[in-house]
């Protein structure tokens, strides 16, 4: 269980880093205001899904969850 906590953990920095990364290079494309909302918009998006697939991936090797939650 330690294990698993830890790996979400790891997961999330890792994905804050690539957030912030992201959130650093977007004002050097010179793009309008609307497309960079978009933008971000979709990166949080495609962020928070990765996260919620890779969380279910771990806690689906350790507890056992619902078959509708079972991701393959």
């Amino acid at each position: 269980m330690i294990g698993t906590l830890l790996g979400i953990i790891i997961l999330l920095i890792i994905v804050g880093v690539i957030y912030w990364a992201l959130q650093q290079l977007l004002p050097l494309i010179p793009l309008p205001d609307t497309f960079r909302r978009i933008i971000d918009v979709l990166l949080v998006l495609i962020l928070v899904l990765i996260v919620v697939y890779v969380i279910l991936q771990i806690l689906g090797s350790v507890v056992a969850l619902p078959t509708w939650l079972h991701v393959h």
